[in-house]
């Protein structure tokens, strides 16, 4: 059994965390008190462990992990990533229809829609939303009138904004004007409503706004409301995205 995410064996404490049992401090700490056993022996911190492998865990026998699954969703406009199961606009209400148990890498505004990503897989999500790794963001964005060729300008040399008391600052980003109303925009980070904030600090208004690539993995002829697994290829395009390298 290995990592996925760094194809290496799968730390003995961390398996037991994603089996849900307990988390991954208190595994290792059950693991030094000898209270944790592979195949009846004591297990040890870096046991090699094998998909045929009984784990015990202070006289209980794990269950087997769920399989590690990734799936790619078009929210649409009016569903709310919190996982919340009494609220019918809650993105609860596809993950319970869903084979497998999975949580949304990261969130869309409520009032946007486009690409997000779902799985069960902690490492994976974590890889993802780590600001280290910096991974492009694509955006489609229509704005509620024209803009002129110079906004590309103002994106590239990062916008600041004002939110009551505090104030937010961009990195530079990418900006492609596809037409006067329409923006491509790529983004390396995610502050909340950003995009909208950063529109509206140059006079503008966000009519709609779409996630439509993480990386090169696209959004591409998904409906809204679709849901789909991610083929081999996919899943290879964002295990192996790689973190940037440090400035010097």
């Amino acid at each position: 059994m290995t990592d996925i995410i760094n194809n290496e064996p799968l730390r003995l404490a961390k398996l037991i965390a994603q089996s849900g049992l307990c988390s991954r401090k208190e595994a290792s700490r059950l693991i030094s008190k000898g209270q944790v056993r592979v195949n009846g022996e004591m297990a040890r911190h870096l046991h090699a462990i094998t998909d045929t492998d009984q784990i015990d865990v202070a006289g209980v026998t794990l269950a087997a992990p769920a399989p590690l699954q990734y799936w790619l969703y078009h929210k649409p406009v009016g569903i709310d990533c919190n996982n919340r199961p009494e609220d019918p606009a809650s993105i609860a209400q596809l993950l319970r229809t869903l084979p497998v148990r999975l949580f949304a890498v990261g969130r869309l505004d409520k009032d946007s829609r486009g690409m997000l990503l779902l799985t069960n897989d902690g490492a994976f999500a974590q890889r993802l939303l780590h600001p280290n790794y910096a991974h492009q963001k694509s955006y489609l964005v229509t704005l509620d009138q024209a803009t002129p060729p110079s906004i590309v300008n103002a994106f590239s040399q990062g916008i600041s904004w004002q939110v009551g008391p505090h104030s937010y600052q961009a990195k530079p980003c990418q900006v492609q004007r596809l037409n006067a109303r329409q923006l491509e925009i790529i983004l390396t980070e995610g502050q909340h409503r950003q995009i909208r904030y950063m529109c509206r600090a140059l006079g503008f208004k966000v009519v709609d706004l779409c996630r439509t690539a993480i990386g090169t993995l696209s959004l591409g002829t998904l409906a809204a409301g679709d849901c789909r697994q991610l083929n081999a290829e996919e899943l290879t395009q964002l295990l192996t995205l790689q973190a940037p390298k440090p400035t010097t």
